[in-house]
């Protein structure tokens, strides 16, 4: 039986959602570019611009476009996916403001993600040189199993379900997706290169790990371990490729900057209202913009 979704959506959007007395706020600007889903292409751009100027790969207007657009059809496609699920399991407590958000404006949302689908697919068809689309089918095949796994009653496959939590999966297709135009430019890359790679799957990763232990109020005891760790590395990483790749040393200092601050929203969450946490958690990956403006000057 259908659960009405009309009162729910209602009261949250009117701001039931638990809000600390002496909460820290951002700018409305910030909680739209989350709700509406600008957040993860944003940060896919950032990465794939600072994966190129890392490698030194020159990329034409189109790929961050293109990498633009087909995340963000991604994410409002997975954001509707999450509330129809939502709605014939009857669970809306599983439910953000995001994904209200999503439902409340999906009938110019969904015509949008349809003409970016539809942008990406020309610039796929017309732009893409025919080695690269071969090669990035895998990437697309992989996320329609990701997609097939969250989204269908027949989810992922035991072993692989096993084998890679859904943050890990996200954590790696996301960093697959910002990397594939760089690696399919490479001619040739040192390993500080490839390490910084990891580097940024690890960070995706821990990104969404804390999101997911906030808003299940899991244990986030083991969010400030993981932080710490990844954050240690990726300074550890910095100073090694220091004198072997400066422009690898530099990223792998934003991932550090990146999981720092993130280990600093984990121990502030108690102070910050769950909409403004889940927003700076995406604003922090930006660290990376910096180094790309340097290099554009």
């Amino acid at each position: 039986m259908a659960v009405p979704l009309a009162n729910p959506l209602t009261q949250r959007e009117n701001g039931c959602e638990d809000v600390p007395a002496r909460s820290w706020r951002v700018p409305r600007a910030l909680h739209l570019w989350h709700l509406a889903s600008l957040d993860a292409p944003t940060v896919a751009v950032v990465w794939t611009l600072a994966f190129a100027w890392a490698a030194r790969v020159y990329l034409d207007l189109w790929v961050p476009l293109l990498i633009a657009f087909g995340t963000w059809t991604v994410y409002v496609g997975d954001r509707l996916l999450d509330v129809h699920r939502a709605i014939r399991s009857g669970d809306l407590d599983a439910l953000r403001d995001r994904h209200y958000f999503h439902w409340r404006h999906r009938r110019w949302l969904i015509p949008m993600a349809c003409g970016t689908a539809a942008i990406a697919a020309d610039l796929v068809a017309c732009r893409m040189p025919v080695g690269v689309r071969s090669h990035d089918s895998v990437l697309a095949a992989a996320t329609l199993l990701y997609f097939s796994g969250v989204h269908s009653s027949a989810r992922l496959p035991r072993w692989l379900a096993r084998l890679a939590s859904k943050e890990l999966l996200v954590g790696l297709l996301f960093t697959a997706g910002c990397a594939a135009p760089t690696l399919s430019r490479l001619h040739s890359a040192r390993l500080p290169f490839f390490a910084c790679l990891v580097l940024f799957a690890a960070l995706a990763w821990l990104n969404c790990t804390a999101i997911e232990s906030w808003e299940s109020r899991m244990n986030r005891t083991r969010v400030s371990l993981h932080t710490f760790v990844v954050g240690a590395v990726c300074v550890g990483a910095s100073g090694a490729f220091l004198l072997m790749d400066v422009h690898a040393s530099e990223l792998a200092c934003s991932a550090a900057i990146s999981a720092l601050l993130l280990s600093a929203l984990n121990d502030m969450r108690t102070r910050v209202s769950p909409l403004t946490l889940r927003t700076l958690a995406d604003l922090v990956l930006l660290a990376p913009l910096a180094l790309i403006i340097a290099g554009a000057r």
